[in-house]
């Protein structure tokens, strides 16, 4: 099979107009042309009026030796890098998000039989809990936004790509899986895939059941709150809440950017751990329709090009820098909190993208040498002072502080909101979001919105939405971990994915659990990684909420 890049094609192509553009490079007869996959697509919005569709497509031909300069096409098959054999004591994973996922699926292919202890619910009645908080403002401390099966990306747009290096097909493995479980095979080909929630929630059970079929055992309900150490400090346990020990040598840390109480549980038993950068700010909301005529021009609207999207930087005159994070076209801003007495906002899209609003999180960046000095811990209590904030701000009832994009560049509190209807529920309150983030941040992102405007005509329109506020953007710290994939200072433990500071997003959290997972399974045959199997670094940023 050859692969062949850079066709391009009108919008609206059709599919034999796609084979002809093929034929016409491969210079050979229509008989000779067997097969045709589409490797991947992607829009070239560069002229948005005379937009075209970019292919790589993979062919089967009748003599690839007559084909000039033949591309073999890569093989992209993902290799596990052990097996289990013998007798071993079974490993434990800590979180069901999309790292702890994917490092349950990766140990139970290899034959290890992970134990999965989650300490939210089931995806089902974890998405009941979480409508308690957006219809009743009635908050599950234990089971919302943040926690339970599938992690915060099952609230989230779905989206699918990073910026992750795939040379080891991990990212395709997580795409292969999710088609495998229920997704859309677009995915596999699109420039941009994403899911969106309700499939997520079908595509996550799935993959339980997978899991148990070979071997492994899930546990919902099942709070970790301490680790068993030996005299070496080598893992020998996890506690849970309830009282009970299970023993295990070999522990997968996913636990998320929010578990909190976990954080401070590792930090007091002397964890190796660090502060890091992250995000504050809002989310704003345009109708899609102005996002997806900039942006599309007179395709605006076509079914191939779906809602349209952004990506924006501004670096402010005050050294900070302002991005636009996780952007949900056609999508909704949801109440993200997992902490009682505190407002915290992230946005979501279904499949269809179809609601009226665009909205992205318009965040600052913030370092701990600056903004939260200290303890590995400073940026939590960064991040509590100011959804506190919010939610006495936004009346004390989960209701979210919001602010008119004319109001708050002119530095007045908003009494009323205008023609963009906001989506976060249980509602919002009028108000001046200076009071709920810090003045450095206000500053930069009054500058950052004149900026886009330039880039967005409208972005800066009256009556653009802000909601307040976006604090979860990654985690505020980092779990140190070596080329093995372990704790330095307490082996046995493997720290991983968003919460360990390894990643951001769906998919590159799905990677960092197949990485730690190859680095456990060799851990308990006694073997060293392979060199291309190293743990080098975390994953990319497509987007915490992914």
């Amino acid at each position: 099979m050859l692969r062949l890049t850079e066709i391009k094609l009108p919008l609206d192509h059709s599919a034999d107009d796609l084979r002809a553009a093929v034929l016409a490079r491969l210079g050979i007869a229509d008989a000779d042309l067997h097969a045709l996959h589409i490797f991947r697509r992607a829009p070239d919005a560069r002229r948005r009026n005379a937009i075209r569709l970019t292919y790589t497509v993979d062919v089967e031909v009748a003599d690839e030796a007559a084909v000039p300069n033949p591309r073999p096409t890569p093989d992209v098959t993902y290799r596990p890098v052990t097996q289990a054999r013998g007798s071993f004591q079974r490993p434990v994973v800590i979180g069901a998000g999309p790292c702890g996922l994917f490092a349950a699926l990766i140990l139970a292919e290899m034959g290890f039989r992970p134990l999965v202890l989650e300490r939210g619910k089931v995806v089902r009645q974890r998405t009941k809990d979480t409508w308690d908080l957006w219809r009743r403002g009635v908050l599950h401390p234990e089971s919302n936004v943040q926690f339970g099966e599938g992690g915060a990306g099952t609230f989230s747009d779905g989206k699918l790509h990073s910026q992750i290096t795939d040379r080891l097909h991990q990212g395709r493995k997580v795409l292969t899986e999710f088609v495998k479980a229920g997704a859309p095979d677009e995915i596999l080909w699109v420039s941009k895939p994403h899911i969106g929630t309700f499939r997520l929630v079908t595509m996550v059970e799935a993959m339980r059941a997978r899991i148990e079929a070979l071997g492994g055992e899930y546990r919902f309900g099942a709070k970790v709150e301490g680790l068993d150490l030996g005299p070496d400090r080598a893992v020998r346990g996890v506690h849970l809440a309830d009282g009970s020990r299970i023993a295990t040598g070999h522990v997968v840390l996913a636990v998320g950017h929010s578990a909190r109480d976990t954080f401070e549980h590792l930090h007091a038993a002397g964890v190796a751990m660090q502060a890091k950068p992250f995000s504050i700010g809002v989310r704003i909301e345009h109708p899609q329709s102005l996002i997806d005529a900039c942006r599309w021009g007179r395709f605006a609207g076509n079914k191939i090009l779906g809602a349209a999207d952004y990506k924006l930087v501004h670096h402010a005159s005050n050294g900070r820098s302002v991005y636009s994070f996780c952007m949900c076209p056609g999508g909704t801003v949801v109440a993200a909190t997992s902490e009682p007495g505190r407002v915290v906002t992230n946005g979501m899209s279904q499949y269809s993208r179809n609601e009226r609003n665009a909205n992205a999180g318009i965040v600052v960046g913030i370092t701990p040498e600056v903004d939260y000095p200290g303890s590995p811990l400073a940026g939590i209590a960064f991040q509590r002072h100011w959804e506190e904030r919010a939610f006495a701000a936004g009346g004390g009832t989960y209701a979210a502080p919001a602010q008119r994009v004319e109001d708050f560049l002119a530095g007045r509190p908003s009494t009323h909101l205008g023609q963009v209807v906001p989506s976060y529920r249980p509602g919002v309150t009028p108000t001046d979001l200076a009071a709920c983030l810090p003045e450095f941040a206000v500053t930069a992102m009054r500058e950052a919105l004149r900026a886009f405007e330039k880039s967005i005509p409208g972005f800066a329109m009256a009556d653009a939405v802000l909601t307040g506020v976006e604090t979860r953007t990654s985690s505020p710290l980092r779990i140190d971990r070596g080329e093995d994939g372990q704790s330095p200072n307490t082996p046995g433990l493997f720290p991983a994915g968003e919460g360990a500071g390894y990643a951001g997003g769906i998919l590159s959290a799905g990677v960092d659990g197949i990485r730690i997972a190859e680095a456990v399974g060799c851990a308990i045959n006694g073997e060293a990684l392979p060199e291309s199997r190293r743990i080098r670094g975390g994953g990319g940023g497509d987007g915490i909420y992914g």
